[in-house]
C-alpha cells in the first residue's frame, strides 16, 4: 500500500490543490493585510522573544483601525451595548436613563428580547426606520424609505452583495466596474473574486486627487472595447487619498452615470471625517434629488455607511447599512433572497448602528458627554491631518496633498534609480522594498502605494493618521529620518 493511501489520502493526491482551486480566489489581493503586515507580526514576535532591534515596538499605521490605535470608545455607545448584552444591568443605577431607554427599545425589537437571536435578514425594522430618519435629517428632509435600507456586516459586506447582483456575462459582455485609482483594495479583491472586469480611472494627484470627468470618459471608452461597463464606484471622502469631492464634481458624476447608463455605488463611510477649510461632505443621494426628477427617478444607486470609521471607530462590531435608490422591484426581491442566505448581519453591530444614527439628543442626560467625546475625536483627527501634511512636505523626496477628509494620507515618494534597480533585483515592487526597509529599520508598518494602484512610474505609501498625536509625531519623525538615510544610501 502506498504511503499516501496509508495517511488517508488516495494515490490521486488531494481534492483541493493550488491547481484545482477556484482560480478567481488566487487572483484576489488585499494589500492592507498583505505580506508587509505578516512581516510586522513576525517582528513583534521576535521583539517579545527578546530580539534586539533598533526600536522597541512595531507601530502599525497600515490600517484604519481607530481603537487599535488607542482611540477611546464613545461612552454612550458602550453603555447601551453593555445593557443589551447583559440586561440585568438595567437595574443598575450607574447607567443613565437615556442609555437604558435605548437598550430597552433595541431588546424589545429582538427575538426573545436578546441580541443573541437572529434578526430579520434585511435588519431589525425599528433600526432601519432610525437609519431612514437619520438620512432624511442629514439630507435636509429628502425622504428615505426604510424598505430601501439594508443593514449589513460593515459596509464591505453590502458593497460585495451589490456587486454580486451586477456581475454577469461572458467575454466581451462581462460586467465592467469602474473604480478609482488609487482605490481601496476591497474593490479590486471583490472584482477578482467575482470574475468581473476592473476598469481603472485615475484621480488627479496634481489637483489634490480630484475626479475628472474627462478621465472617466477616457476609461469608459477604452473599456468598451473588451467588456460591458455597467457600474461606477466612488469613494467620498477618499480612501486612500483623503480628498473630499465638491458638489459640482458630484453633479458631474451623476450626469455622467445617467448619460452612460451606469449603476452608481457611493461609498460614504468617512462622511463625518471632513477637516479641510472650505470642504464639506455632500451625499450623492442629496445631490441626486436636488438635481430633479430627471435624475432622481432614473439613476440607480446604492450608497454605503459604516460604524467602523468617523468618530466611532467601532471596526470590530461590523455594523453598516446601504440605501438603494431606483432599484427594480424584481431585483429587490432577489437582493432580499441573497441577504437571507447569510441569515442576518451581527445583531450587536445593528444595535451599535442604531446609536450612531440616533445619538443622545440635547434634552437627554448623556448629550453633553457624547458631544464632548465626539468633538474631541474629530478635532484631534483634523489636527493630525494638518500635522501630517505639514511635516511630510518638509521632507526632501516626499510630497503630500492636503488630507481633506477620511483618515489616511497617500504621499508620493521619489525613489533613487539605484533603489528601484535594487528592488527589481530582489523581485519586489519599488515601494514595497521601501516599506519593508522602513519596517525593518524603524518598526513602522505602512502599505505601499502599489497595493492601491498608482500611475505608472510614481510611488506612494498609505499611512493612517490615527495614532495618538504624540506617537504620530514620532512616526513622522522616524519616516523623515529613514527617507533621508534611504535616499543617501541609494543615490
Amino acid at each position: 500500500m502506498s504511503q499516501q493511501a496509508v495517511n488517508g489520502v488516495s494515490h490521486r493526491g488531494r481534492v483541493l490543490t493550488l491547481d484545482s482551486m477556484n482560480p478567481n480566489v488566487k487572483r484576489v489581493e488585499y494589500a492592507v493585510r498583505g505580506p508587509i503586515v505578516q512581516r510586522a507580526v513576525q517582528i513583534e514576535k521576535e521583539l517579545k522573544e527578546g530580539a534586539k532591534k533598533p526600536f522597541t515596538e512595531v507601530i502599525k499605521a497600515n490600517i484604519g483601525d481607530a481603537h487599535a490605535m488607542g482611540q477611546k470608545p464613545i461612552t454612550f455607545f458602550r453603555q447601551v451595548l453593555a445593557l443589551c448584552a447583559y440586561p440585568a444591568l438595567l437595574e443598575d443605577s450607574k447607567f443613565p436613563e437615556d442609555a437604558k431607554q435605548r437598550a430597552r427599545r433595541i431588546l424589545e425589537a429582538c427575538g426573545g428580547h436578546s441580541i443573541g437571536a437572529y434578526s430579520a435578514s434585511q435588519g431589525i425594522e425599528c433600526i432601519r426606520q432610525d437609519v431612514a430618519r437619520y438620512i432624511e435629517k442629514r439630507d435636509g428632509g429628502i425622504p428615505s424609505n426604510p424598505d430601501n435600507i439594508y443593514l449589513s456586516t460593515g459596509a464591505s459586506d453590502a458593497i460585495v452583495t451589490i456587486l454580486k447582483l451586477l456581475v454577469c456575462g461572458e467575454g466581451r459582455d462581462r460586467t465592467g466596474v469602474m473604480i478609482s485609482i488609487p482605490q481601496y483594495p476591497l474593490y479590486s479583491a471583490a472584482l477578482a473574486d467575482l470574475g468581473a472586469v476592473q476598469i481603472n480611472y485615475y484621480l488627479d494627484e496634481d489637483n489634490c486627487w480630484s475626479l475628472n470627468i474627462t478621465e472617466l470618459r477616457r476609461a469608459l471608452s477604452a473599456a468598451r472595447e473588451h467588456c460591458n461597463p455597467r457600474v461606477l464606484c466612488i469613494i467620498n471622502p477618499g480612501n486612500p487619498t483623503g480628498q473630499v469631492q465638491s458638489r459640482q464634481c458630484i453633479e458631474d458624476v451623476i450626469r455622467f452615470a445617467k448619460e452612460e447608463h451606469l449603476f452608481l455605488m457611493a461609498d460614504e463611510v468617512y462622511q463625518d471625517n471632513v477637516y479641510a477649510e472650505g470642504c464639506q461632505f455632500h451625499s450623492f443621494k442629496k445631490v441626486l434629488f436636488e438635481m430633479g426628477p430627471e435624475y432622481s427617478n432614473t439613476v440607480e444607486m446604492a450608497s454605503f455607511h459604516s460604524t467602523s470609521k468617523c468618530y466611532m471607530g467601532e471596526c470590530g462590531f461590523r455594523g453598516g447599512y446601504m440605501e438603494v435608490i431606483n432599484l427594480d422591484p424584481e431585483v429587490k426581491a432577489q437582493l432580499i433572497k441573497l441577504v437571507s442566505v447569510r441569515l442576518c448581519p451581527p445583531v450587536p453591530g445593528q444595535a451599535l448602528l442604531d446609536l450612531v444614527v440616533n445619538p443622545p439628543q440635547p434634552d437627554e442626560p448623556s448629550y453633553a458627554t457624547f458631544m464632548k467625546e465626539r468633538t474631541a475625536v474629530l478635532s484631534a483627527l483634523a489636527e493630525k491631518a494638518r500635522l501630517t501634511e505639514q511635516i511630510f512636505n518638509t521632507v526632501p523626496g516626499i510630497t503630500c496633498n492636503p488630507v481633506q477628509g477620511a483618515m489616511y494620507t497617500f504621499p508620493r515618494i521619489t525613489l533613487p534609480q539605484k533603489a528601484i534597480d535594487k528592488a527589481k533585483e530582489l523581485g519586489l515592487v519599488p515601494d514595497m522594498f521601501y516599506c519593508m526597509r522602513l519596517l525593518d529599520e524603524e518598526g513602522i508598518c505602512l502599505v505601499p502605494g502599489s497595493g492601491f494602484g498608482q500611475r505608472e512610474g510614481t510611488y506612494h505609501f498609505r499611512m493612517t493618521i490615527l495614532p495618538p498625536t504624540e506617537k504620530l509625531k514620532v512616526v513622522l519623525q522616524k519616516i523623515r529620518e529613514f527617507q533621508l538615510r534611504f535616499t543617501q544610501e541609494f543615490s
